[in-house]
């Protein structure tokens, strides 16, 4: 305390200064119209200003949470656009009763971990068995193509086998032709942005641009893009025809996913799998 005195008595001059000074600008202010207009023209913009950036930092701060509202808003609107693609036109069909009785819906999740630079890459996402997710699951990107399946479930993670893995095969078609094939990756390409169609029948004429799609043969819902072919009669050992294709997908900027729930799932594996009675 002796030694706040002391230093305020040294430079008393300068704190009088200062206090008169800002008595000086606060009767000039008072008692003059013009610098009073001046003065809070000067203030408002400081604190306008202020506020804004303040605004932009919030906003910034809560990009997290909008970014969520908006993967989970779409996974709604890509349930109902799913539901109203499968109406039977021959039918008269209400949506309501449709949405109640369709086979499969989205639920997005947001990618916590991701790998592309492996040969078997894996990804986690901060869903798990309490959002209802079971091994097995297909999963789709927000924008465009296939993501690959469901592999190990916690309570509140899942990690998902990419397509980027060599034991990833997922059924497809030339969308021009229908010309079943399967999608597989890293035949002596590790190219995140390209994989290759096997198995198609040799019969089939392929072209480059032709646009391919998931078949509807397994977890994926039928239509979901895929790539597009960039080279055919791409040489294998067997005899099918194969062509490459560049994927519609960017596996390394995902940031949210849609995991596929089929509602018939279990019933078909119950039916295509049944249990034999023991003898």
């Amino acid at each position: 305390m002796r030694n706040l005195w002391i230093f305020i008595s040294r430079y008393n001059a300068f704190f009088l200064f200062i206090i008169f000074f800002f008595i000086g600008i606060y009767l000039t202010v008072k008692n003059n119209a013009y610098q009073r207009s001046i003065t809070l023209n000067s203030t408002n913009e400081v604190v306008g200003t202020a506020y804004e950036r303040l605004n932009v930092l919030k906003r910034y701060l809560n990009l997290g949470k909008v970014n969520d509202s908006l993967a989970a808003e779409n996974a709604k609107l890509k349930t109902t656009l799913l539901a109203l693609s499968t109406i039977d036109s021959a039918k008269d069909i209400k949506v309501v009763d449709t949405l109640t009785k369709q086979q499969f819906t989205y639920l997005a999740a947001k990618v916590v971990k991701n790998s592309v630079t492996l040969r078997n890459n894996v990804m986690t996402v901060n869903k798990g068995t309490l959002d209802g997710i079971k091994s097995g699951m297909a999963v789709i990107s927000p924008q465009k193509g296939v993501v690959g399946f469901i592999r190990d479930v916690s309570e509140h993670l899942a990690t998902i086998q990419s397509l980027l893995h060599k034991d990833t095969k997922i059924s497809v078609v030339i969308k021009k032709n229908n010309a079943l094939g399967s999608l597989v990756w890293g035949d002596n390409n590790f190219d995140i942005r390209k994989a290759l169609i096997k198995e198609v029948p040799n019969h089939i004429k392929m072209i480059v641009g032709d646009t391919v799609v998931t078949s509807g043969y397994g977890e994926f819902p039928a239509g979901i893009l895929v790539g597009r072919l960039s080279k055919t009669n791409v040489a294998t050992n067997d005899n099918f025809l194969s062509a490459e294709l560049n994927l519609f997908n960017d596996f390394s900027s995902l940031q949210y996913v849609y995991v596929v729930k089929n509602k018939l799932a279990e019933e078909q594996e119950l039916l295509e799998n049944p249990v034999k009675p023991k003898k």
